[in-house]
């Protein structure tokens, strides 16, 4: 199945949470507090790693028009968020949880096994984006994971 809609402004990363709070990633044994791979990546965000993973993502996806038009409409896209941890070499996300009381008309075109389903497509695009991020944006040099020669 493909979902046919444009691809949204990639998420903007606020302030990073706990690692052990993402998903697809290894909680660290000591947190550094070093901003630089949280930096990184947004920039390889809005420098195609958004487009390319919500493009594969898209591609495969079983989410509906409507479904997506509520997922624009809570604004989740921009709640997803992305963790860089440098000394297990991956990346995490996290996806955003669809809220339990959904604004008219979602409210009644929607019940409890749909937004199960939206919310198993959004993970989905946040493990492709991740993957994408790790496979294609993050340059490992040696034993070095993430080597920043431009930041």
């Amino acid at each position: 199945m493909s979902l046919d809609v444009e691809i949204p402004e990639p998420p903007t990363l606020d302030s990073p949470q706990d690692p052990g709070d993402y998903d697809a990633v290894v909680e660290p044994d000591e947190r550094v507090g070093d901003s630089t791979p949280r930096e990184a990546l947004a920039t390889f965000l809005r420098d195609g790693a958004w487009e390319t993973g919500f493009d594969e993502w898209r591609d495969q996806t079983y989410m509906t028009l409507d479904e997506f038009e509520l997922v624009r409409e809570l604004g989740l896209i921009d709640e997803y968020d992305f963790y860089w941890n440098v000394a297990a070499e991956d990346v995490g996300y996290q996806s955003p949880p669809v809220p339990a009381d959904l604004p008219a008309p979602y409210d009644e075109m929607f019940d409890r096994g749909d937004i199960q389903g939206i919310e198993e497509e959004l993970d989905e695009l946040g493990r492709t984006v991740s993957d994408v991020l790790e496979t294609d944006y993050i340059h490992r040099s040696g034993e070095e994971f993430g080597f920043f020669s431009d930041y």
